[in-house]
């Protein structure tokens, strides 16, 4: 059976576009931008190529073009509109935008050539911080509203994985530290698979000259404790999406500051979803907000 989504709900098209549903009807209605099909009870549902002619309007409307004006423009010169707009500017919304058309059509080359766009005016950091981050929270709220199948969101993760394991590649091929005093060790907890966040910290840390440890996911903490044995001071760095869950986490971290930081000089910084309700930590356990933050303290 074909499970692609290639249809979409009036809420699908706000919860994707950032316009309201009644905006859209409003539209529809006065304008004939769109021409949806409907189910037997006349309900709207609309296609993938209204879905990304919608995406584009809405960047050419938040950027003050009428719709009026919009709307006189045929679907070619509404394209062309677009792309003469952005590159004018360095629009981060627009960049986001062609990203979700890559991810509904399944266009790796369109996702390619957005990061190329991409690269001739921000770092690789950059990119991550202001444009990946972003649309990889947005793309979870959107599998959370179910606007989108799991299939989409794992085929755009994988594409960002793939340019984080060329790029960290490209940097080890150039591994020149300038400080070997400090071992970054970075690792996800047991049962914490997601590596996306704690990869982008190793890259950077890399970039910065430091030398780095990556263990991966799901690390046993009996590993973390005979890493402790083998450096002179480690820095830990560890990111907390689901695990340890932040009913156990403060006993985790008592184990953490118990059997590892007191033992040594060996510091923990942390960020993720399941770190925001903490309310104390011990020395030398450091918590982020945000990705960037954490980079920016070390």
């Amino acid at each position: 059976m074909n499970n692609i989504k290639i249809e979409f709900s009036i809420k699908d098209l706000e919860n994707l576009s950032g316009i309201k549903a009644h905006t859209i009807r409003i539209w529809e209605k006065r304008y004939h931008i769109f021409n949806p099909n409907r189910t037997e009870t006349n309900v709207r549902f609309y296609s993938i190529e209204e879905l990304c002619k919608l995406l584009n309007i809405a960047f050419l409307n938040n950027y003050g073009y009428k719709i009026s004006r919009i709307a006189s423009l045929s679907d070619k010169d509404l394209i062309a509109t677009v792309k003469q707009v952005n590159s004018s500017i360095t629009n981060l919304n627009y960049s986001i935008n062609v990203l979700k058309v890559a991810m509904f059509n399944f266009d790796s080359v369109l996702f390619n050539q957005t990061h190329e766009e991409l690269a001739k005016v921000k770092s690789f950091g950059e990119i991550f911080i202001d444009v990946y981050f972003p649309f990889l929270r947005e793309i979870g709220m959107l599998w959370q509203t179910n606007s989108i199948k799991s299939i989409h969101e794992h085929f755009v993760s994988y594409l960002i994985y793939q340019k984080l394991i060329s790029y960290i590649a490209t940097i080890n091929k150039e591994a020149n530290y300038i400080d070997e005093t400090k071992t970054f060790v970075l690792f996800l907890p047991e049962n914490e698979i997601h590596e996306m966040s704690l990869m982008f910290v190793n890259s950077q840390l890399l970039e910065m000259g430091y030398k780095t440890i990556y263990l991966g996911s799901s690390v046993p903490f009996s590993d973390l404790v005979e890493m402790n044995k083998m450096f002179q001071e480690v820095i830990y760095v560890s990111y907390f999406t689901v695990a340890p869950h932040v009913d156990v986490l403060e006993s985790y971290l008592f184990r953490f500051n118990d059997e590892i930081i007191a033992q040594s000089n060996s510091k923990l910084l942390i960020s993720g979803a399941q770190t925001k309700q903490l309310a104390s930590l011990y020395s030398g356990i450091y918590k982020f907000d945000t990705v960037a933050s954490l980079i920016d303290f070390v």
